[in-house]
């Protein structure tokens, strides 16, 4: 039902910074809970970001706290991942996740029920 295209990746020299973008599709994606998660090759697929509804409840991986900011525009049925101080084991595949209900556990990537298909950030030192 619900859509996601992720774009933003790409190459960047460590210390960088990227902007990923993730649109959704439908009239509801102020009610949707967000999610930023990545995979690297041959690794677990980690929790990154979350943001609530609202937007005013926030979760960070402690990896990524201080760098990185989630923020939505519910105008524009985007969720963003500003990502600085890109460090080498930032590289991997990013995706963004949505779900119409509650989540209590927006670390757990079961929780989310629609996925894009992803976007390569490759961090190079």
């Amino acid at each position: 039902q619900v859509q996601l295209l992720e774009s933003g990746g790409g190459l960047v020299q460590a210390g960088g910074s990227l902007r990923l973008s993730c649109a959704a599709s439908g009239r509801t994606f102020s009610s949707y809970t967000m999610g930023w998660f990545r995979q690297a090759p041959g690794k677990e697929r980690e929790f990154v970001a979350a943001i609530r509804p609202s937007g005013s409840n926030i979760d960070y991986a402690d990896s990524v706290k201080g760098r990185f900011t989630i923020s939505r525009d519910n105008a524009k049925n985007t969720v963003y991942l500003q990502m600085n101080s890109l460090k080498p084991e930032d590289t991997a595949v990013y995706s963004c996740a949505a779900d119409s209900g509650i989540i209590w556990n927006l670390r757990e990537h079961r929780q989310y029920d629609y996925w894009g298909q992803g976007t390569q950030v490759t961090v190079s030192s």
